[in-house]
This record gives structure tokens, sequence and C-alpha cells, in this order.
């Protein structure tokens, strides 16, 4: 009895594995926001009811039933559908698991301190705001309001001598959408210019969540200031909300709002082609012809799964958001919904896959404001010579 309760648990593992992973899939096309709402709902039905179903309409013992003669194909596929779940939760988990833990940390990355806010302690009070989903925000446990602020060394083969020592203050993930409020946001801000003045801004999209929130984006990112030049593109959640809008306001703040295309903009002196790639959400995906090639390539891109482009086309530094780190991360597992091509893969952090190197912020909110062991993240990057 004990062992077939532990087989059919191991099956509903192997199965809520598979299923997020299609909905982590899924999600990473640009489909309907409306279509991904009842997606997600029916994926979440899947997950926790077709197994008991299962039990109760075949079998528990999902060992007499691999071990049994299959009479008809309906069994016969039941039969490979739990042997491909057992398969997953007792081989591949394991193994995915494993190699995530012993993932060691890119050779190009010297150095990284991370140093996390309290920001109920810091302004006194929970900065819940107005927003829709506020409740979530109160919950016990959720660390939306502790930040952590990293600060990493990035040593790059082929950095121009003059970028040398070069910041890069990395934003990702606003969502503006009534939670947290804004002096959550405001006190963020006063902390990035309190701990210096970055001579890049690098905004990743996935700024404004609501019809009225376009308002926060002047006075909010209207105290952001930086010594070279700031770069911005715009993410899914953006698309549904007057999307040019959002780039005039920031064009206002003095931002070079790249969309789908390319610029060359000096950077201490050196001509720099910046790339922004919004794509699945914004079509066309940028045009390259005349770019400068044998120049050291940045790419924004919202989500990281536009590394293998960036990869063809020689981008050396690629800054991307949009996962969110997952948001919930379980111990030793680490993240679960993460809406990736690649699934969790790219869920958070610094990848150097040649000639890219790939940053992944985990974001400073969500539209559900929800953290756990995942708390929301300012990066400040400083590139030094290889």
């Amino acid at each position: 009895m004990l062992l077939t309760i532990i087989v059919f648990a191991v099956f509903w593992l192997g199965h809520a594995c598979l299923w997020m992973w299609v909905m982590n899939v899924t999600y990473s096309r640009p489909l309907h926001r409306d279509f991904l709402k009842a997606f997600r709902l029916a994926m979440a039905l899947l997950i926790w009811l077709a197994p008991p179903f299962f039990g109760l309409l075949v079998t528990f013992d999902l060992l007499a039933l691999l071990q049994s003669r299959w009479h008809g194909v309906g069994y016969a596929i039941l039969g490979i559908y739990a042997a491909l779940c057992l398969y997953i939760a007792a081989v591949v988990l394991p193994f995915l698991t494993l190699r995530r833990l012993l993932r060691r940390r890119p050779k190009v990355v010297r150095g990284q301190t991370t140093n996390t806010f309290d920001l109920v302690k810091e302004l006194g009070e929970k900065p819940l705001g107005d927003g829709k989903y506020r409740r979530l925000a109160a919950l016990p446990g959720n660390q939306i309001f502790r930040v952590d602020f990293t600060t990493m060394t990035l040593a790059l083969p082929d950095l121009p001598p003059a970028w040398d020592g070069l910041t890069i203050l990395h934003l990702s993930d606003l969502h503006f959408i009534g939670t947290p409020s804004r002096a959550y946001y405001e006190w963020i801000v006063r902390k990035c210019m309190a701990d210096g003045v970055p001579d890049v801004l690098a905004l990743t999209g996935d700024i404004v969540d609501t019809p009225r929130h376009h308002r926060w984006i002047i006075p909010l990112l209207g105290r952001l200031r930086w010594k070279e030049a700031a770069f911005a593109i715009l993410g899914n959640h953006d698309f549904w909300y007057d999307t040019e809008k959002v780039r005039r306001r920031l064009k206002r703040l003095g931002m070079h709002v790249l969309g789908n295309r390319w610029e060359v903009v000096p950077i201490r002196g050196v001509p720099a082609p910046v790339i922004g790639h919004e794509g699945p959400w914004f079509r066309p995906g940028p045009d390259l012809t005349g770019c400068p090639e044998a120049a050291f390539r940045i790419c924004l891109s919202h989500t990281p799964d536009n590394i293998e482009w960036c990869k063809r086309n020689n981008v050396r530094l690629m800054f991307s958001g949009h996962v969110h780190g997952g948001q919930i991360r379980l111990p030793l597992f680490g993240s679960i919904f993460v809406p990736s091509r690649y699934s969790r893969r790219y869920d958070m952090g610094t990848f150097h896959e040649g000639p890219t190197v790939l940053h992944v912020s985990r974001g400073l909110s969500g539209k559900e404001p929800l953290r756990f062991r995942c708390n929301p993240q300012v990066a400040r990057i400083v590139l030094k010579r290889a």
C-alpha cells in the first residue's frame, strides 16, 4: 500500500512537471492575454485534478498497470503516459536539478555582492498601494518588499579600453499597476542615485500594467540620472496599454527608446551599436543592415528567449528581464513558472554563451505582486577588460 502511494505521488510530480513545461513554453508566445489567462486556469485544473481522476477511473496501482498486459489502445496510451511521467520525476527532474545546483558562475563574472533592503522597515509601513492584487502583497511571508541591490563586475573580451570601469544600471519589469505604491519606487530610485550616477541606464520593459499608470513614468523615472546615455525598450505588458504614450514619455526623459531597431550612440567617445529587441510581441524584429558588426554590440531584449538571435548576430552584451526569476522558488528545486521557450534555463542571473554574455534581471515587481525566495532586484554592472 505504501509503495503504491509513493509511486503514484512520483507519477503526479512528473505529470505536474510536464504540464508546467507546456505552460512555460506557451506563455513565451505572443498570444492574447485572455487566452493565456484561460489557459493558465486550464493547466492548474489539469495539474491538480487529472491524477486523482486517473486513479479513480483507471487505477492508483501504477506498478500493476505497467506490469499488466494492456488490452486496447486506450490502456496502452494510459500506460505509456504513466511511464513517461514516472521517468520525468525519477530521472529527468533529479538530473536537471543537480545540473542547476552544480552550475558554476561564468568566468566573466569576476565579483558579485548583494545588499538586501526591507522597504517595510525603510518606509515604516507596507507600501501596498491600491492595486487590484494588493491583498497578495500583504500575505505573510511575501518578500515583494525585500529588494536586492546587486553589484556585479563583468570582465568581457574585446571590451573597448575606454569602457574599462563603465557602470550600467539595469532596471526591468517595474509593472506600474498600483501595488507596490509609488513610495516603493521612489525609495528605489533614490537608493540607485545615492549609490552613484551610472554611466549607462538600461531599462528592459514591462513598465506600465494599467491604462492609468502612464502618469507614474515621468515623476518616478524622471529622478534617474546617467552620465553617458539611457536606453529603453518595451515588454509584453506594455503592448496592451498605449505603447506610443509609453514611448513618448520615456523620450521626454531623454532616453533612447529603441523599439525593434538599433542606434549608434557614443559612450565615452566610443561609437556603440545598441540594439532593441521587443520580439516576439512587437514585429518585425530588428533589421541589422548597416549596423557595425566589428563593434561591441549591446542588446536590450525584454525576454531572454532572444539569446540565440543575439549569438547569431555577434551581440557581446545582452540585458533581459521578463521572467522575474520565477517569482516563487522552492528550496533545492528553484523556479516553477518561467514564461520562456527554454522554460527554467534562463530564469535569472548571468550566462556566457559565446560571443554573448546575458544578464537576466529578476525585475522590481509583477502583475501579481508575489515573491518567495526570489527578491526583486536592481543590478549595477561594472565592465572590465578581460
